[in-house]
């Protein structure tokens, strides 16, 4: 097996949460003095080499399945050794631990409470124990909008029909071209009606590359939830899946209740990895699929102590058996992007999605989705050539060593990502391919 490269305060952290018994001290301290941590002075070329993508190729569709960097896949390995070695008494010893320690490390990267944060292993298992567990009453309305993903859209249906609810949706932009942040706030804003008791939104559409203002919508909710009662208040729940490893954000800056997203895209998780996060007061309106195993829980059922609260991400963490080795290693990822610093991810992300909008733009044969501003878009960027379906433009790419992808939207367009693990020459050999594309 190849042995991979670790920065030291991410070695450190995963052997201590064997408790030493993979590597001896000696041992440990004599590996972690031959590596150097990946931080905010890291190259972009040394980020790269934490990968082990296969490099006779253009990887920019790492927003569907991320390759895993050299801390993240040796924490998986860690666990992976101690499953195998002990599996019983390692999830015994280490499991609750283990969640804690991952979920304080997504909680300070959020700048939210370890507690309000339940552990999920995609986007899509965190909307629909959501959305499928609302507490909601025939009459009260959901709404949400055309531009959301397959999974809302079928969650929120589910509970439509157990709960007698209604769901609404609103366009929120006709031209994704054109979108303009006026527009898509006051689409929801006008839409709310004295029914509305859930705003369902997705920050970044993975169909169109447009970034809605999500911190806007989120403080004229509160605005409006000021008129009303906590029985008639809105609750705001947000996909942040394509906004997460790209933006310079915390939560409280969205001002929403409720908050989703896979950690296997962007933020180059562990595969099978996610989170939902909601307000301590927020986290009544829906119930778990999936009961907890959480110990306090357990003990309470069992008899072994009387129960005690616990917090609602905690309560939402469904309980069983998972891909321990992948979930025990999450915590890695929000560690690294720390590491390599928030704002200076986000400038490169958009950095190089400029690049290619504004190459992209040029091309008499092309049509640009994704909005130039980078306002309203974020780390994907759409487009059409000519009149070539979208899938015919993503395998005549990768004919030529580009991975790009295409939207598994009514409205389907080419998709091409770059982020922390493109350069500037790839960002240009790939709009050299479409311009070539364009004038066949």
């Amino acid at each position: 097996m190849q042995t991979l490269p670790i920065g030291r305060r991410s070695f450190l952290s995963a052997l201590a949460a064997t408790g030493g018994v993979l590597v001896s001290g000696n041992a440990l301290a004599q590996t972690a003095a031959n590596v150097v941590s990946p931080g905010p002075n890291m190259s972009w070329q040394d980020f790269r080499k934490m990968f082990e993508l296969r490099t006779d190729r253009i990887h920019m569709a790492c927003m569907v399945m991320a390759s895993n960097p050299a801390p993240v896949a040796r924490a998986i390995e860690t666990h992976r050794l101690g499953l195998q070695s002990d599996p019983v008494e390692y999830i015994d010893q280490n499991r609750w631990r283990l969640e804690g320690l991952v979920s304080k490390a997504a909680a300070h990267y959020l700048q939210v409470e370890p507690v309000d944060i339940a552990l999920t292993d995609s986007t899509s298992m965190g909307l629909s124990f959501l959305y499928t567990g609302l507490q909601l009453k025939p009459g009260q309305e959901i709404l949400t909008t055309t531009h959301d993903h397959f999974v809302t859209e079928m969650a929120l249906a589910e509970c439509a029909t157990r709960t007698g609810c209604t769901v609404r949706r609103v366009s929120m932009y006709q031209d994704p071209a054109k979108a303009n942040e006026d527009e898509m706030a006051e689409s929801i804003i006008r839409a709310i009606s004295p029914n509305t008791r859930i705003v369902a939104v997705t920050w970044v559409h993975s169909g169109t590359g447009v970034k809605i203002p999500v911190k806007r919508i989120g403080q004229a909710i509160e605005e409006v939830n000021r008129k009303r009662t906590d029985q008639d208040r809105i609750y705001f729940c947000v996909d942040g899946v394509h906004g997460l490893g790209i933006e310079d954000f915390t939560i409280p800056d969205l001002h929403c209740d409720f908050w989703a997203a896979g950690t296997h895209k962007w933020l180059f998780g562990p595969r099978g990895t996610g989170v939902l996060w909601g307000k301590p007061e927020s986290w009544p309106i829906t119930r778990p699929t999936i009961h907890t195993w959480e110990p306090a829980s357990l003990q309470a059922w069992i008899g072994w102590k009387p129960a005690t609260p616990i917090g609602g991400g905690q309560r939402m963490t469904p309980g069983g058996y998972h891909a321990f080795d992948h979930m025990w290693a999450l915590g890695s990822a929000f560690e690294l992007h720390e590491q390599l610093g928030k704002h200076r991810v986000q400038e490169r992300i958009h950095a190089l999605n400029r690049q290619l909008k504004e190459g992209l733009a040029k091309m008499s044969n092309v049509r640009l989705i994704t909005p130039t501003s980078e306002q309203i878009s974020s780390g994907i960027t759409c487009f059409m050539v000519g009149n070539l379906p979208a899938q015919t433009v993503a395998d005549r790419l990768l004919a030529k060593q580009i991975v790009a992808s295409t939207t598994p939207y009514k409205a389907s367009y080419a998709r091409l990502t770059p982020g922390l693990l493109n350069s500037e020459a790839e960002v240009d050999q790939a709009l050299a391919a479409v311009r070539a594309l364009a004038t066949t």
